[in-house]
């Protein structure tokens, strides 16, 4: 479509001005002043039958789902009564459809994976894009054969770990296996496999990060905070964090700025179980940071 439009001239040589569907351009020296290359109109098609429901285009595409979310489903919504030899025949169909989407067991490896990691997921309030991420790390170990002998519970575990890891997300260990259904052993054993294997891109947390939950759970409020994160910053600049489990660092850190403020009472002890780390690792960070202070 292409349109001349008379009104308006070129502001640099004032020649006439020609509308394409994407662009307005000059006839005589070539300006483009507009341009446009969104189109505005309907995705879909009109047809006769389309007047109440006009979608085709369906539920977008996941990696979380083993078949990208492709495939088809026999839903329970009806309109019209059915009778009980209909409501047995589609319950029958339902049951073979869902047998012919799952064709193989790799396949109903990751239907159990990608389950159990959307579960893990929900139950640490995870963000939507960290399952994903796991779902394709999962499915990365699966492709170079690492799930052979190992537990998929521990691979699912230890994918979200993974990907906690490499997206600074602060999880520890023991958050992960308190919901999953894998102990540490299997959840370590599979991130093993997995860093060494796949090379994942994992650095150390960020000990701010575990801030705020640990004073949320230890119920100190936000002065006790801000000065946990001074303390970490100068640990951080002493270079004394280097090798340190950043949990405990969290812990240390907010343990020492408690005892700065009166009121505040709270032992290594409860600060320890928080971090899930010894109390031992909360009085050598804390002689280290009276030591710079």
């Amino acid at each position: 479509m292409v349109d001349t439009n008379e009104d308006v001239v070129c502001p640099e040589c004032g020649g006439r001005l020609r509308e394409t569907s994407t662009e307005t351009i000059c006839e005589e020296c070539g300006l483009v002043l507009a341009e446009d290359a969104i189109d505005h109109g309907p995705e879909w098609r009109s047809f006769d039958d389309d007047d109440t429901d006009r979608r085709r285009t369906g539920a977008p595409l996941t990696r979380s789902r083993h078949d990208r979310g492709l495939s088809t489903e026999i839903g329970y919504g009806s309109q019209t009564r059915l009778t009980g030899r209909k409501r047995r025949q589609i319950a029958r169909m339902r049951r073979e459809h869902n047998r012919a989407r799952i064709s193989s067991k790799a396949d109903s490896n990751q239907v159990y994976g990608f389950t159990e990691i959307g579960r893990i997921v929900t139950r640490l309030s995870l963000p939507m894009d960290t399952k994903d991420q796991a779902c394709t790390l999962f499915k990365s170990a699966q492709s170079e054969g690492l799930l052979q002998g190992r537990s998929l519970e521990g691979f699912a575990a230890a994918s979200i770990y993974a990907t906690c890891r490499t997206l600074s997300i602060a999880r520890t260990i023991d958050e992960i296996v308190d919901v999953a259904r894998a102990d540490e052993g299997e959840l370590k054993a599979a991130y093993d496999a997995l860093n060494r294997d796949l090379g994942l891109p994992t650095g150390p947390i960020d000990p701010t990060e575990y801030l705020a939950r640990y004073a949320s759970k230890l119920d100190l409020d936000t002065a006790v905070e801000r000065r946990a994160r001074e303390y970490v910053s100068r640990l951080l600049e002493a270079g004394l964090i280097s090798g340190r489990n950043p949990s405990g660092v969290a812990a240390a850190c907010l343990y020492a700025a408690a005892c700065e403020r009166d009121g505040e009472l709270v032992t290594q002890t409860d600060v320890a179980n928080v971090a899930g780390v010894a109390a031992v690792t909360i009085r050598s960070t804390v002689t280290d940071l009276r030591k710079i202070a």
